[in-house]
């Protein structure tokens, strides 16, 4: 017990190791009481009742509303489709409508040309019907004009036929026959003649005149109108 005596140092006999797992398992006890304590907590408010419960409601929400969505999608995309099937449905009628208009204006042209071919009573044979001339451009001249025989059991008639031009060229009178000549033309009853004619641009293209020959160059009807 005196100052000389040997210093002493009191150490524990539990080894560090066995401290540390007694420190963990010590730790790891409490946190079981804590968690239990919590659930046990919640069991007695009734949170985990209500928490399933709403979560339950939550996901049939999601699901209807995810059946609703596919439902709507589906009404959109067959909406759309028929939107399409009208667009090119419409499209067709327009077209079609324009079709029947232009084939309704040619009839209609094509009848007011045939009312005018009537034939007259009394005229038999060859005869030249509803001669048409129009200007189309300051150098081309259409004409049109249906040759008709007129009669009972007439024979096909073979011949040719001329389209003359007529009127001023620098002042002074012109005529102009058709390029290439007079052409060459079968008929029974009747045909349909038309065409256009070339001539130079300073003519003043006043009348056209259509003649009709056999083949052995008789003149057998001719005719002229004025533009």
């Amino acid at each position: 017990l005196s100052i000389s005596a040997p210093r002493m140092i009191v150490r524990s006999h539990l080894p560090w190791p066995l401290r540390w797992v007694v420190l963990a398992l010590m730790l790891g006890f409490s946190a079981a009481i804590g968690l239990w304590a919590f659930e046990f907590g919640k069991n007695i408010a009734g949170l985990d009742r209500n928490a399933k419960a709403e979560l339950v409601r939550l996901r049939d929400e999601v699901a209807q509303l995810r059946s609703e969505r596919e439902g709507a999608q589906s009404i959109a995309n067959t909406a759309q489709s028929l939107l399409r099937a009208e667009q090119v449905a419409q499209e067709r009628l327009v077209q079609q409508f324009k079709q029947v208009e232009a084939e309704n204006l040619r009839l209609k042209a094509d009848l007011g040309f045939f009312e005018r071919l009537l034939p007259s009573t009394g005229s038999q044979g060859l005869n030249v019907r509803a001669l048409k001339a129009q200007t189309r451009s300051p150098t081309e001249t259409r004409y049109q004009a249906l040759l008709m025989q007129i009669g009972r059991n007439v024979p096909e008639f073979s011949g040719r036929y001329e389209i003359i031009l007529g009127g001023t060229l620098d002042g002074k009178p012109w005529s102009h026959p058709q390029p290439g000549g007079a052409k060459a033309f079968q008929v029974r009853q009747s045909v349909r003649l038309e065409g256009f004619i070339e001539h130079p641009e300073a003519a003043v293209v006043k009348s056209l005149t259509i003649k009709v020959t056999d083949n052995q160059g008789n003149v057998r009807t001719s005719q002229t109108t004025k533009l």
